[in-house]
């Protein structure tokens, strides 16, 4: 198993290989922030589909983690967050085209995390 340079697969390969890893931090890997969407997009649904998707406030919160930090640990928006990958991927990327899908069904997923955080009295 090579890497295929699509990091939520080549990430939960590297972690199936822990023995102290679970199948289920696997698969949030494999399916974060929509994978589905780009896995499609670069013909990977089916070496993707070796992890089950989870829909869960678990999965919803590791989107959130995901869409609200950048590639340096910098705090962003949502939307400044997109903003950002669009920069570095030129329009007519993968990368570029799977964000833009996936945008409305990432930002549910954000929208979910802060109704949670907020009906749990956390800051956000």
């Amino acid at each position: 198993m090579g890497l295929l340079r699509f990091h939520p697969v080549d990430g939960a390969r590297f972690l199936q290989q822990r023995p102290d890893v679970s199948r289920r931090l696997c698969a949030l890997v494999a399916h974060h922030s929509c994978a589905r969407i780009e896995a499609e997009e670069r013909g990977l649904s089916d070496v993707l589909a070796s992890w089950e998707l989870e829909e869960s406030p678990v999965m919803d919160a590791l989107v959130f983690a995901d869409m609200t930090t950048g590639p340096k640990g910098q705090r962003f928006t949502f939307a400044e967050r997109v903003e950002e990958i669009f920069s570095r991927y030129g329009e007519g990327s993968v990368v570029h085209r799977s964000i833009a899908r996936a945008r409305p069904l990432l930002g549910v997923s954000i929208d979910r995390t802060l109704h949670r955080l907020a009906a749990a009295g956390q800051p956000i």
